[in-house]
Parts: structure tokens; sequence; C-alpha cells
């Protein structure tokens, strides 16, 4: 699988390489479940910390639920779909068919997910932080082999900064944030994996 894959991870990158300094004040998980169902659009910059130490940066559509589009920035032309409980992986050096595999086997899968609720029994294995940032391991309980997304939230307001999604063989990857929108018009075929396909292969 190749690095954009662990993305999404599909799956120890800065703050997940160790426990975060004992805490001044956490943010409760009902006010950070309250902030990610308040929301069904973002987009925002992003910077890829990828798990063999590079680094890539791009724009990250997501229209919960389900969808996210990871758009990498010139001259690399690859791209990241989730649409239709799938994930499809274009590479930027092929004009073939994209690798593709369930969202549901992604720790991704956590919050594209049409409700947030992290007080779900066993979804959330780490709830920690500091001074400056609140810190959420979770993992989809039902399926704990797949791995864990952990997140990073700021407070005053509530905001998502970073998530570190790890997968089952422990393959790390880092998603910064930069400025976020919400509520933003993103039209379908964005995140139509079909159509991608087709305009990349030639078969418009």
């Amino acid at each position: 699988m190749n690095r954009f894959a662990l993305a999404l991870a599909l799956g120890a990158a800065l703050c997940a390489a160790a426990p975060l300094p004992a805490l001044a004040e956490i943010i409760p998980l009902s006010r950070l479940s309250a902030y990610i169902n308040s929301f069904a659009t973002v987009r925002a910059q992003f910077t890829q910390i990828n798990a063999d130490g590079t680094i890539s940066t791009g724009t990250l559509a997501m229209k919960r639920p389900g969808r996210a589009r990871f758009a990498y920035d010139p001259p690399n032309k690859a791209l990241v779909l989730a649409s239709g409980g799938q994930v499809a992986i274009f590479d930027d050096k092929s004009n073939q068919p994209p690798e593709q595999y369930p969202l549901a086997r992604t720790p991704l899968s956590v919050i594209l997910a049409e409700r947030v609720d992290f007080a779900r029994a066993n979804m959330v294995v780490g709830h920690d932080g500091d001074d400056t940032a609140t810190r959420v391991v979770a993992q989809d309980p039902e399926n704990p082999e797949y791995g864990t997304i952990a997140l990073v939230f700021t407070d005053d307001p509530v905001e998502l900064r970073q998530w570190i999604i790890t997968d089952g063989a422990g393959q790390s990857t880092t998603v910064i944030l930069g400025e976020t929108e919400t509520g933003v018009d993103l039209p379908a075929r964005l995140f139509s994996i079909l159509q991608e396909t087709a305009r990349r292969t030639g078969e418009d």
C-alpha cells in the first residue's frame, strides 16, 4: 500500500509518539462529539507527514457522512477519495484504475460517520491533553484491529487541528490542518470515484 493509502488508514508522527503532558483541563468527550456533529462540510489546507518521514501538502474537502477528498498540491497528481463506502487511491504517476478498499476498514470512518459519539462503549481508548490541546484516540469498537485515529483539538472555540492515523500494522501518518472552513458548498462531483476514474483513463 502506498504512502497515500496510509494517510487514510489506513495507516509515530509528532504528537502521537508520546503521551501529552499532564493536563490543565481537557475538553469533555460530549463537547467534542457535538463539535464534529455540528457541521456537515469542511474545507482546509493540510500538511501530511507520512510514515516514511516524507511531507506532502494539499487541500482537504470533507462532506459527512462518508465523503472526503485529499487533493495533493502540484506537481503531485495523487488524489484520495472516500465515497460510497469505498476509499480510492489515484496514483500520481498512473492512469490505471485506482486501488480501492472499504471505508469501514479505515479509522477515518470514525469521524466520517453520520453521527459521531465518542461516549460509545470501547470507541475511545485515550483522552488526555495539556494546556494547549486535547487529544482523543478512537477506534471502531467492533473492529479495533483496523487501527486508531488520534484527534487533536484546541478550545475556545473547539477546533480540530490534526489527526494521526495508525493502521493495524503500526504504520502512522499525521495530517495537520490549516484554517478550516465549515458549512461550505461542496458539489457531489468532487467525491465521485467513477467520474475521477473516467477522467484519468480517458473514458469520459
